[in-house]
């Protein structure tokens, strides 16, 4: 019978693969590529969605997907009568009663044994919510190290679980985010967790987008593209202004086409008609990847006017800003959360305020009307991508902040292809003799006390 495999950590995600998340399927690809070796795990079954052309079927086969809930809470309670349950997996199930979010516990009992089994000591998770949640419990109820990647209304937006961001602040072994600014953020609220707060952008396939010239050849009509889920914090509606606006003000025709679905659709196609200017703009509905690569290889200029919800949820680092710069786009959008460290003002696109669609025509008409502007600006951005965002690159910051920060499997062939990790282990076993160290300096403290106490 052939050996388990050599696990280096565990991946704990809601959803894998699935198609609204294709820079985790990137990463997870790109950390084997680099001779890592993850196990995978999600938590909801994803085999009814319609993937994408690019995820092949090894990709899903590699999958442990969890059983649905009564046959996972069967499983858990077999185990539990059987006495495999570590004691405190059986209290906590006993005391938490009917309190919500129960789910999370008999998952993290679930993958704890999966783990324990395969000798596996760190999870990571994508998103704060109940990958994470999850991760939290694996920590508390089997003492396992888990880290997990931060990215946009997972943080803004506040959540009425039980555990909450801070509780995953502070039992996290790291705190993965993708963009400078909520590292910031993140280290502005919670100051204690600060040393443990790293920056990890999320990667992208530069092959997957042809480098294109910015002057569209193939059609005098320079087309604006914009691509995103049809909700308020794309800024689409600002987007229709903005084009109604260029219309009277702009002497040479273009057009725009936003590329995506959802429930304001409805209410962008009624703002497109009242402001007369459907013959400048369209919602193109939804295209799949390579659809999407073909349009950006036919633009000339991407937009996207990113704003700030009521409810306070915004865009981070979206992704396809950074796919239009791998295509050699110039890029319009809005300075807010992580955008500028990806659009450089001035040098690889423009910027505008958010909710600001007269500002945001301006810098559409300016690039509009200065193809040459448009060509230098894309590359550079194709260069800034390059140099910020390929997968390789980020792919390779993930490892070193897991081998430095959690319980990573130590990989001597890893460290001999990767040199820099050596720094990243010592680390990692510093941190944990400084645990060890401590723990027992605190019970030798606490014995001296009560000797005291019982002597006095």
């Amino acid at each position: 019978m052939p050996a388990s495999p050599c696990y280096h950590f565990a991946y704990v995600f809601e959803r894998f693969p699935t198609f609204t998340q294709t820079f985790c399927v990137r990463e997870v690809n790109e950390l084997r590529r680099m001779g890592m070796r993850p196990l995978v795990f999600s938590i909801r079954d994803t085999s009814k969605e319609s993937l994408q052309e690019h995820f092949s079927p090894e990709l899903a086969e590699g999958v442990h997907v969890l059983p649905p809930r009564s046959e996972l809470v069967e499983i858990v309670n077999g185990w539990k009568k059987e006495g495999k349950l570590p004691k405190k997996a059986v209290l906590t199930l006993r005391h938490w009663g009917e309190r919500g979010d129960k789910n999370r516990i008999y998952e993290a009992i679930y993958i704890g044994m999966k783990m324990i089994e395969l000798r596996v000591r760190h999870a990571h998770s994508h998103f704060a919510g109940i990958g994470a949640r999850c991760c939290y419990w694996l920590r508390n109820l089997y003492g396992l190290s888990f880290s997990f990647t931060g990215h946009a209304n997972d943080l803004f937006e506040p959540t009425e679980f039980p555990v909450e961001l801070g509780d995953l602040m502070g039992e996290a072994a790291a705190v993965v985010t993708v963009s400078d600014y909520t590292a910031g953020w993140l280290a502005d609220r919670f100051a204690s967790c600060r040393h443990k707060i790293r920056r990890v952008y999320n990667g992208i396939d530069m092959l997957s987008f042809p480098l294109v010239d910015g002057k569209n050849e193939d059609d005098d009509v320079p087309l604006v593209v914009s691509v995103g889920r049809l909700i308020e914090k794309k800024g689409f509606d600002d987007l229709i202004r903005s084009v109604a606006r260029l219309r009277e003000t702009h002497e040479h025709p273009f057009r725009v086409l936003i590329i995506g679905d959802g429930p304001m659709k409805e209410e962008l196609q009624g703002l497109i008609e009242e402001l007369k200017c459907g013959e400048s703009i369209e919602l193109a509905g939804s295209r799949n990847q390579s659809e999407i690569v073909e349009i950006l290889g036919r633009a000339t200029i991407f937009a996207l006017p990113c704003v700030t919800e009521e409810g306070g949820g915004k865009d981070n680092l979206p992704t396809v800003i950074m796919e239009a710069m791998a295509s050699g786009l110039p890029c319009v959008s809005t300075r807010l959360a992580g955008v500028p460290e990806m659009v450089r003002d001035g040098f690889t696109g423009l910027l505008t305020d958010e909710r600001a669609p007269d500002a945001f025509a301006d810098a559409l008409a300016t690039l509009l009307s200065d193809r040459e502007l448009c060509h230098q600006m894309g590359r550079a951005g194709h260069e800034r991508a390059a140099r910020m965002f390929a997968k390789e690159i980020t792919a390779r910051d993930l490892m070193r902040c897991l081998a430095a920060f959690g319980k990573l499997r130590f990989d001597a062939g890893l460290v001999l292809k990767y040199p820099i990790l050596t720094g990243c282990y010592i680390a990692q076993w510093g941190r944990n003799l400084f645990r060890l160290l401590s723990s027992r300096g605190k019970g030798k403290f606490s014995a001296i006390q009560q000797e005291r106490k019982v002597v006095g």
